[in-house]
């Protein structure tokens, strides 16, 4: 799509698109050795911080970019000259991109965000509204009963075998159009298609609205109709599909008047029965767990859009540092946040890169500590809790001294797979060469040229609570999260708050605020001090694709799309030295 739109406007160009994820063995440090400078315009942390660790290996300048909402960011990265991606902590993630809501779900706010923004909105929302429920097939030949008008009720249609019709084009139907994309499936779990009749017998279904005494007019709710007490019980995929269905002919029967005007509201007590039992039959589908009504009531939540004025603006930017990049013009290089109020009329906010954070673990290659209970912690918790979680590897090998203690990779032998799966399940203090205190492990990645020493610390109790992994790693920072940390935010919505403002921040006496204490105004020489600018709001990395000057242009595309998110540590970027 991206050369695509590019060609039209630069037809004589060579750019060979990717339709692929980024974090595949094929995009290696070699790879990433072909072009002059990377431009990301990914969606997760998790593959940016992949990017940020191959282009420090490979010696290329990375463009980090992000929008959401009217929040935006475009930032730049020189190996030993600026700071790298991973030296200030981010936010961990909390938005989606639209292509994993519709076809590859993997977690249960991902059905979450499909039952209320799409199934909800299609059904009883604007109908001229602009939808992707509808999975694309490239199947030209789709009859008629899945053609475009699907989800409105036929004439003489009575309301019953119109709730199955829908249930059967959503959960059984696009399930099997979705499974025709064989490529997809290759490395995911495939889902099942669920029709109404394997799951409600037509005699079942009759059982439906026979039960509504209980229901006051003003309260209209598909539980009650189904004597369905307790929204803290997980109900089966039978009790879902009651509701589903149950909830749908209410809404048809009671608010009809509604229809075509509702959006989602957690306080409409049929809405969220609705899109429980939506989210739950998905989640059936895709082998997810299911949830109770009251936690899929918390998980919902509100979603800030893309707003394509911002989107414009931070490719803008991330064009003019590329530009700055390939003609070598580091003395002119901004990290450039948008804001969404201007304050005496700048919108545009460039400040100058900061130098590498030395306890960066990642460009600094400083050492990081790790707190755990080694007779009690198996190496798998290590693995999945710290080295993949917390430390973002895909491929490790870990070793203490010349012992390798576990290794992944398509060329291993089949006994040393054995062997390595067999040390997952071992305690720290039990593997060939035990892990105790004082000891030190080398982690390698090798697909990302990254290497970390981590010094281990013995220690024998944790605060479940406050520390539920059961290890602390020190030396390696992640900013605050939300406490409301399962409400869903959908593409481009911003996780950081309103920062302080500039005066609390000087009042906070510290040295080096003077240092970072100005600010460029947009493309001019001229410098603003920050006391000059109100409160601010700056987000942090996503954009468009990377680029390379004389040679033929390629993009990296990571597999999802559409997903920004943003950093609300403003405090920790005004205390950074500058270049």
């Amino acid at each position: 799509v991206a050369r695509d739109a590019v060609l039209r406007f630069r037809p004589n160009i060579s750019i060979t698109p990717y339709h692929a994820n980024v974090k595949e063995s094929r995009f290696n440090v070699d790879f990433f050795k072909e072009f002059d400078v990377v431009l990301n315009g990914l969606d997760n942390l998790d593959a940016r911080r992949h990017v940020n660790r191959l282009c420090l290996a490979a010696d290329i300048p990375l463009v980090e970019s992000g929008t959401t909402g009217f929040l935006g960011q475009v930032t730049v990265h020189l190996k030993g000259k600026t700071e790298c991606y991973e030296c200030q902590p981010k936010p961990a993630p909390k938005t989606y991109p639209v292509c994993t809501i519709t076809s590859t779900p993997s977690k249960f706010v991902h059905c979450i965000v499909w039952a209320k923004d799409l199934l909800f909105a299609k059904l009883f929302g604007d109908k001229n509204q602009e939808n992707d429920l509808n999975v694309r097939s490239s199947d030209a030949a789709n009859s008629s009963e899945h053609s475009e008008d699907v989800f409105e009720c036929r004439k003489d249609e009575d309301i019953e075998r119109y709730g199955r019709r829908i249930y059967d084009h959503v959960f059984g139907h696009n399930i099997e159009v979705a499974l025709s994309n064989e490529e997809t499936w290759k490395n995911r779990n495939k889902p099942r298609p669920i029709y109404s009749k394997d799951v409600l017998p037509e005699k079942q279904t009759k059982e439906n609205g026979n039960k509504e005494k209980g229901c006051a007019a003003d309260y209209v709710s598909a539980m009650v109709s189904l004597s369905l007490k307790n929204p803290q019980d997980i109900w089966s995929l039978v009790e879902n599909s009651r509701v589903f269905l149950e909830a749908l002919r209410l809404f048809f029967l009671k608010r009809e008047k509604d229809i075509g005007n509702l959006t989602f509201d957690k306080d409409d007590q049929l809405a969220v029965e609705f899109v429980t039992a939506a989210a739950n039959i998905r989640a059936s589908s895709f082998g997810i767990p299911l949830h109770s009504l009251f936690e899929a009531k918390g998980i919902a939540g509100n979603i800030v859009h893309a707003v394509a004025t911002t989107n414009a603006i931070i490719a803008g930017l991330i064009v003019i540092e590329a530009i700055k990049v390939l003609q070598k013009d580091n003395n002119n290089y901004r990290m450039t946040y948008c804001l969404e109020h201007p304050s005496r009329k700048l919108l545009l906010m460039p400040v100058e890169p900061y130098e590498p954070n030395r306890s960066c673990y990642v460009c600094s290659e400083t050492p990081v500590s790790l707190e755990v209970n080694t007779q009690r912690s198996k190496l798998r918790d290590f693995v999945e809790k710290i080295i993949k979680a917390k430390l973002g590897m895909n491929f490790p090998v870990i070793m203490q001294g010349a012992s390798i203690l576990y290794e992944v990779g398509e060329d291993l032998e089949e006994d040393m797979v054995a062997i390595y799966a067999a040390n997952l399940e071992k305690a720290l203090s039990e593997l060939p060469s035990p892990v105790t205190s004082g000891s030190v492990l080398t982690v390698e990645d090798l697909q990302q040229e990254f290497s970390c020493s981590i010094n281990i610390k013995h220690r024998e109790e944790f605060d479940e609570e406050k520390e539920p992994d059961g290890m602390l790693l020190s030396g390696w920072v992640e900013a605050p999260v939300d406490k409301d940390n399962n409400k869903p935010i959908g593409n481009d919505e911003s996780t950081s708050n309103a920062l302080p403002s500039v005066e609390t921040l000087e009042g906070e006496k510290d040295d080096e605020i003077q240092e970072t204490s100005e600010v460029v105004e947009a493309f001019t020489g001229k410098k603003r001090k920050l006391s000059e600018v109100s409160e601010v709001t700056a987000p942090d990395p996503s954009g468009p694709s990377s680029i390379n000057q004389n040679k033929p242009k390629k993009l990296d595309i990571d597999d999802e799309d559409d997903e920004l998110i943003i950093s609300d540590d403003w405090e920790s970027l005004t205390k950074k030295k500058k270049l």
